[in-house]
């Protein structure tokens, strides 16, 4: 088969991984309402091109909390890369740093920050759950920081784990022969097979559910490095994460797993970049499958996205060449993009360049 976008590289993992994999990737919570609606929500956004404009020479590169990469596409945390493939986090590390990109290990990776770190050069981010012992939270983030990652990233959005049906139907653990490879040699206990999911079970004994704002100046106290809030989608709470002093935003669902029925990501987007005037970076993640998606984000005020589903599904299929071709997918999906709408740089993608359903709306009512 030849792939032609990146959404294909799901229909052939679907056919390559175990069920049990392939589920735990694939499905949201609940009745994966949401799911659904961070790609639906993407469709609805139309485009206003320009013409006859000089596009010769395109610069997509941008630059992320002082850090250049090559285009406004990076990699957002996603657990267990070895469910996926035997070399897991390692070809993905690999695949980033060749596409001069950042990538963001979870702290619920197959593979350690050290030896992410020794796959050689590349700017790296580390997403951090709090944990309910707090020196081992402290542990991970020193761990990152001797390893030379750059920032981390702090998902907000999961005091509980949602709850994932699939997971649940499956009986969801990590195959015996993976293991969490930041917790090894730590007092965390094992990921027990359960009668529901053994994941959200572990997930609940591990996890802090205490977490509040409070804690990001505990975390600023621990690291000097710059803190991104990930899991923001009100108003609110962007400007609680500003108050706070973060670095920077990521607007996310966490991809659809925890709360169905919230919005999809690209529909709150504008909300937080207009709650935050432009004092730290925006982010978002949640349904990226195409290059004009990365477009339309930016048009509506983010600084970059991140995707999920599609390395996974990538690594999948051909391992570190899988997640190369997909980046340049997007990357080449994405220049195209900008080309057809009249944009030589970033900066020159502006609000002026899309259509939302509520500009229809304001339209409408003003007849």
């Amino acid at each position: 088969m030849v792939i032609t976008n990146v959404s294909e590289y799901e229909i052939l993992a679907k056919e390559k991984l175990p069920k049990m994999v392939y589920d735990y990737y694939a499905s949201g919570a609940g009745d994966q309402w949401t799911l659904k609606e961070n790609r639906d929500a993407f469709s609805r956004i139309l485009f206003r091109p320009r013409l006859l404009i000089d596009v010769s020479r395109i610069d997509m590169t941008t630059n992320v909390l002082g850090y250049k990469i090559s285009m406004p596409i990076m990699l957002a945390p996603s657990a267990m890369h070895k469910m996926a493939h035997h070399e897991g986090e390692y070809a993905t590390a690999r695949a980033a740093s060749e596409a001069g990109t950042i990538m963001v290990l979870s702290s619920m990776a197959t593979t350690s920050v050290e030896e992410v770190a020794s796959t050689g050069p590349g700017i790296r981010f580390f997403q951090l759950y709090v944990l309910r012992d707090r020196n081992i939270v402290a542990q991970l983030v020193r761990r990152a920081e001797r390893s030379g990652f750059k920032a981390i990233v702090l998902t907000a959005d999961t005091p509980i784990l949602g709850h994932r049906e699939a997971d649940v139907k499956n009986r969801f653990v990590l195959p015996p022969n993976l293991t969490l490879q930041n917790f090894e040699g730590l007092v965390l206990g094992k990921m027990e097979k359960t009668d529901v999911s053994g994941l959200a079970s572990y997930f609940a004994s591990q996890i802090d559910r205490t977490l509040s704002w409070k804690d990001v100046k505990w975390l600023q106290s621990i690291t000097s490095l710059p803190i991104l809030i990930k899991g923001v989608l009100a108003a609110e709470d962007a400007r609680l994460a500003v108050q706070s002093g973060a670095a920077g935003i990521i607007v996310s669902n966490h991809g659809a797993r925890q709360l169905d029925y919230v919005p999809a990501t690209i529909t709150v987007l504008e909300e937080v970049v207009k709650a935050v005037q432009g004092r730290i970076p925006v982010f978002m993640d949640g349904g990226v499958r195409r290059g004009a998606d990365v477009f339309k984000a930016l048009a509506l005020g983010a600084s970059g996205v991140f995707i999920g589903r599609p390395v996974v599904f990538s690594l999948a299929v051909d391992g570190e060449a899988g997640v190369r071709k997909m980046l340049q997918m997007l990357r080449d999906e994405f220049e195209m993009t900008m080309a057809l709408s009249g944009c030589t740089s970033l900066k020159e993608i502006t609000r002026n360049h899309v259509i939302t359903p509520s500009d229809t709306s304001r339209t409408i009512s003003r007849l």
